[in-house]
């Protein structure tokens, strides 16, 4: 349980826009700080976005969704959980990419992340690009694949792009089931949509046994028994979290590079992260939010309330 050194900061006792932004304002510490091995959920940045094909500007925001992050309070209001009471969770500070060196900065992401593995402290993470998920699951999966709840309205499948470039926000996961890191068979994309250059990601997954749940089919069958069927995918067994704000449609969510009409609702953004109590999740990112994109700071408001989510499922599975 956690104790008051690991509280966040509250509204009623230093006004929301004073004082230096952390994530959901609890404390800012780094592997040199003594109480760093007490930590159980560490918060982490990668303002990178070196693997975008189109419009820039993930790269920063780690810092918008800190910034957003300091609404958020200490209790869900709808599962009443209340997940700083659960676990030690601290902010872990941004890794530093190198932003003309996509290898380099995958190997300082995932040098980052295996210090957090060999600390039993699960990783919840703000990006960056999609590219962000594939370090970090080299640093989870090392000792064996490993499930993943996909939430995207794209399947970041492809092979490569441009003739022959295989690292983009377009193929993390093409490389990550090509490395051992994922296991298809526990893998399911919910909310893809919008036009495709071709089926060469959709017959990739197809062929390995990824489950992709298009936006019709979700809106078709509705949420519960949607994620019916995802709890039963990746079963009971180790599983990732990678949430891409476009998967929101961009009527609630904007603020990122590739959006797609015709997806769920700002509610049924939150809805769907909490049919997943329960799940063995060993770590958990949200990506793809771009300031530029978002001059209201709506979107980033929603993916830190994604985030906070997130916290409380994976705070409660420390206690279950």
């Amino acid at each position: 349980m956690s104790d008051n050194f690991f509280q966040p900061v509250s509204g009623m006792d230093l006004p929301r826009f004073a004082g230096i932004p952390s994530f959901m304002r609890l404390p800012i510490m780094g592997p040199e700080d003594p109480r760093f091995t007490e930590v159980q959920i560490g918060l982490v940045g990668v303002p990178w976005d070196s693997g975008t094909t189109n419009r820039p500007g993930p790269r920063h925001g780690p810092r918008q969704l800190r910034d957003a992050s300091t609404m958020i309070r200490a209790q869900n209001g709808a599962t009443g959980v209340r997940p700083f009471e659960l676990a030690n969770c601290a902010d872990l500070g941004d890794i530093g990419p190198n932003p003309a060196d996509i290898p380099d900065s995958m190997e300082r992401i995932t040098s980052f992340f295996e210090k957090l593995v060999k600390r039993d402290i699960l990783p919840l993470t703000a990006g960056g690009d999609h590219l962000t998920s594939l370090p970090i699951l080299r640093a989870l999966a090392t000792k064996s694949s490993v499930g993943m709840v996909h939430f995207d309205s794209h399947t970041d499948l492809y092979h490569s792009y441009f003739g022959g470039s295989l690292y983009t926000h377009g193929t993390p996961f093409r490389r990550a089931v090509e490395e051992e890191l994922l296991d298809p068979k526990r893998v399911v994309q919910v909310g893809i949509r919008g036009s495709t250059y071709d089926n060469e990601d959709s017959d990739f997954a197809r062929s390995v046994g990824i489950r992709i749940i298009r936006i019709e089919e979700f809106f078709d069958r509705g949420i519960k028994d949607v994620m019916t069927e995802v709890r039963e995918i990746v079963g009971s067994g180790a599983t990732y979290l990678s949430y891409d704000i476009d998967f929101v449609d961009p009527t609630f969510a904007p603020g990122t590079g590739t959006p797609e009409v015709g997806g769920p609702n700002a509610f049924q953004a939150l809805q769907v992260v909490r049919e997943l109590d329960g799940l063995n999740i060993i770590g958990a990112d949200l990506v793809e939010v771009s300031p530029p994109f978002d001059s209201s700071s709506g979107t980033a408001f929603l993916g830190v309330s994604i985030m906070f989510e997130m916290l409380c499922i994976m705070a409660r599975r420390l206690v279950t």
